[in-house]
């Protein structure tokens, strides 16, 4: 079988979906491997590094598609992309497939099979094939980085002759992997940290890293492949109760809370924003899926009253050579998974096949 890796070309996109390393993997599987040039030049891999490892180079993406069985990238294929593939191709990527039906239904009548890494179901076995906790371990470090960047004062206590500087005060929405990536890399810099998430069982995690967790005194929501499910008005209303006074008292928030399949869940309302100290920055982790406060915006800095709301809709393309060397263990730790001597097997009663094979033309 032959493989091809793209190079990406969304805005701002820096990973490459393979790193040289995989390749060899790749090639015991029973892959022919082949890789666009300079796909993985922003994440500082060369095509001489891939090539040492097995691979061959294409010109362009349409030749790399043309000679493939199966073609793996990060992100959804772009028109160009469509406009080359053919009927009994396999594609593997992120495709965020209830929200993009028309997509779906495009490759479904070009005859094209399609594997969406981020419809990994979240269960133990599959852990080590999961994109999106592996990118959200560094988009919640990444995240606090980028508030300390924004904000003026330094995160630890520091006792110096001319008087003592307190900690800055860290609040976290939504402990999950970013979340609780971010809870440990704001408490190591010595922030003191609070931590908020409409799931009961992330008291413990939170508590576990040293932060405070605020809770609201509820039976608290459904929570479905390791997602919260959409949550309601008035559960809303009563996390507000509950987080104002910290958010008042905040230097730097962190929003991290996606629902699955759904725009993200606003949690911090204009009202809000203006009622927090001057100087104080809001990092929203969400912005790509509406954002998680009224006012934030993709790849924008908004500033409003004094309080910064900074949106950043990629953050593992700020650390693309750690972020493409996990995406790369995942795909070929995934594809492992499906390939047994040289061909796909394609075990419909696995849950991991069923879940990821959201076009089916097998």
């Amino acid at each position: 079988m032959k493989l091809s890796i793209l190079r990406e070309t969304d805005d701002g996109e820096t990973r490459v979906a393979v790193v040289p390393k995989s390749v060899q993997k790749l090639i015991k599987l029973g892959f022919e491997v082949s890789i666009e040039t300079n796909a993985g030049h922003h994440a500082a891999f060369t095509d001489d590094e891939y090539k040492k490892f097995g691979a061959t180079i294409a010109k362009t993406s349409k030749d790399a598609i043309a000679n493939s069985d199966v073609i793996v990238k990060i992100n959804p294929p772009s028109k160009d992309d469509l406009k080359h593939l053919k009927k009994g191709q396999i594609w593997l990527s992120q495709l965020f497939h209830r929200l993009n039906e028309d997509l779906m239904a495009e490759l479904k009548e070009k005859g094209v099979s399609a594997l969406s890494l981020d419809a990994m179901p979240r269960i133990s076995r599959a852990q080590s094939m999961d994109v999106l906790s592996s990118q959200s371990n560094l988009s919640g470090y990444k995240a606090v980085i980028c508030g300390a960047d924004n904000v003026g004062k330094i995160f630890p206590m520091l006792m110096t002759a001319a008087g003592t500087i307190t900690p800055s005060k860290v609040l976290i929405f939504g402990v999950g992997v970013a979340g609780l990536q971010a809870i440990a890399t704001a408490k190591r810099l010595g922030a003191i940290v609070e931590a908020t998430d409409v799931r009961l069982e992330c008291k413990e995690q939170t508590e576990s890293l040293g932060a405070k967790f605020l809770m609201v005194e509820d039976d608290g929501v459904k929570v479905e492949g390791g997602y919260a499910q959409e949550v309601s008005a008035d559960y809303l209303a009563k996390q507000k109760e509950v987080v104002n006074k910290s958010l008042s008292q905040a230097d730097i928030v962190i929003t991290t809370a996606l629902v699955q399949g759904a725009k993200a869940p606003v949690l911090i309302s204009k009202e809000q924003i203006e009622m927090m100290k001057n100087g104080s920055v809001i990092v929203d982790m969400a912005v790509a899926k509406g954002g998680n406060t009224e006012l934030s915006k993709p790849d924008e800095t908004v500033s409003h009253q004094g309080v910064k709301i900074v949106g950043v809709s990629n953050f593992p393309a700020q650390l693309p050579t750690n972020a493409s060397e996990l995406l790369s263990r995942n795909i070929d730790t995934f594809l492992a998974h499906l390939v047994e001597e040289g061909k796909f097997k394609w075990d419909m009663e696995d849950e991991i096949t069923k879940e990821t094979l959201v076009v089916n033309n097998i």
